[in-house]
């Protein structure tokens, strides 16, 4: 991204109403942070953060957005805050964003991830302020082949696993919307965003890599993984956020051209093995062992996924900034950083964000 794109994200956000769902989870309190530097009036909808560790809290971006508990499945609740916030642009993000989790309570999944997003669609359709909609599903959205080449915008969705499965039925839903009520809106752009395996600080979720190893090396515990070589296209989370809100500004200024499905992911060489990333995260951090841990009943996860970026590197002008190494390095300085109980975790999350505006100059 040159800098002539930071300008003009700067000119396209700049003292504009925005709408996020999801604020307080992992990569909604990146995105907000990210707006607020741009200069957007953030509101935000979510259910209340996990713990007191999360980004959201711990950076205190709570006092950057205007937040309002709520539950996307709830639509009365959804509907008027979007009624209230009349929003210019809208990510949506909310989600149950865990696969085991998924296996656990499919029809939590089903409700949030498909129900919530019907209700989302609809707070939209009926908001006329709305100029743009950035919606974002996953990588997993995708009938996952094994390929060893990246998945198109085009190919099949479809998914085994409860998550997998009720991220491509969202995709289905955005579609009927988008052919049914968004196509024909004047001066209206919606598109779907597919991302792969994001990390960054500000992360506590269960059963999910980073989070556990920190968890771990905290603790002074061996790192424990299922499955060490389950593949991902592993990318810091300023890397979709920056191609998010890239994608919100065209849809403001070019709806038609940029309407549709998009995949952000990382650079080849950052698609490694779980192991790779567990074995990165504590040469980083200096201290550490990862073993094995062998479950009887694992539950089925996917073992190679990665994402084909050509259009958005063609069409937008966007591709990832930070390697591998560069994005495990900033995650695991982020949470070092972040168990100072006395660090000021906001300026230095400004900081990542502005010395990854500074390396996608380059």
């Amino acid at each position: 991204m040159a800098a002539l794109e930071v300008a003009a994200l700067r000119g396209a956000y700049g003292g504009r109403r925005v709408f996020v769902t999801g604020d307080t989870g992992f990569k909604g309190a990146w995105l907000s942070t990210a707006l607020a530097e741009l200069g957007a009036e953030v509101s935000g909808f979510a259910l209340p953060a996990k713990t007191s560790e999360d980004l959201f809290v711990r950076g205190g971006i709570e006092r950057m957005v205007k937040h309002r508990d709520g539950d996307v499945r709830d639509a009365a609740a959804l509907r008027a805050a979007v009624d209230d916030a009349k929003p210019e642009i809208v990510f949506h993000l909310a989600a149950q964003a865990l696969v085991r989790r998924s296996y656990q309570d499919p029809g939590e999944t089903f409700a949030t991830n498909v129900a919530g997003a019907v209700n989302l669609l609809d707070a939209v359709r009926l908001q006329p302020t709305v100029k743009a909609l950035v919606f974002i599903t996953s990588d997993k959205c995708y009938r996952n082949k094994e390929w060893t080449w990246g998945y198109r915008e085009t190919d099949e969705l479809g998914g085994d696993d409860p998550y997998s499965a009720s991220k491509a039925a969202a995709e289905l839903v955005f579609a009927s919307y988008a052919a049914s009520y968004f196509r024909h809106r004047a001066d209206f752009g919606a598109a779907t965003v597919r991302a792969g395996n994001v990390i960054g600080g500000g992360d506590f979720n269960d059963n999910r890599i980073v989070p556990d190893c920190v968890r771990a090396l905290r603790s002074g515990q061996a790192i424990e993984l299922r499955s060490p070589q389950s593949t991902r296209p592993w990318q810091h989370v300023l890397e979709p956020v920056f191609g998010y809100l890239l994608l919100g500004a065209r849809l403001l200024s070019d709806p038609a051209r940029h309407a549709g499905a998009w995949n952000f992911g990382p650079k080849p060489e950052a698609t490694r093995t779980v192991g790779d990333l567990a074995t990165e995260v504590v040469k980083i951090w200096g201290s550490g062992e990862v073993v094995h841990k062998v479950e009887k009943t694992a539950m089925h996860e996917a073992g190679l996924l990665a994402l084909n970026c050509d259009k958005a590197r063609n069409a937008l002008g966007w591709e990832a900034v930070w390697g591998f190494e560069p994005a495990v390095r900033a995650t695991i300085e982020w949470y070092r950083k972040a168990g100072d109980p006395r660090a000021d975790v906001l300026s230095f999350t400004r900081g990542q964000i502005r010395q990854y505006l500074e390396d996608a100059k380059r």
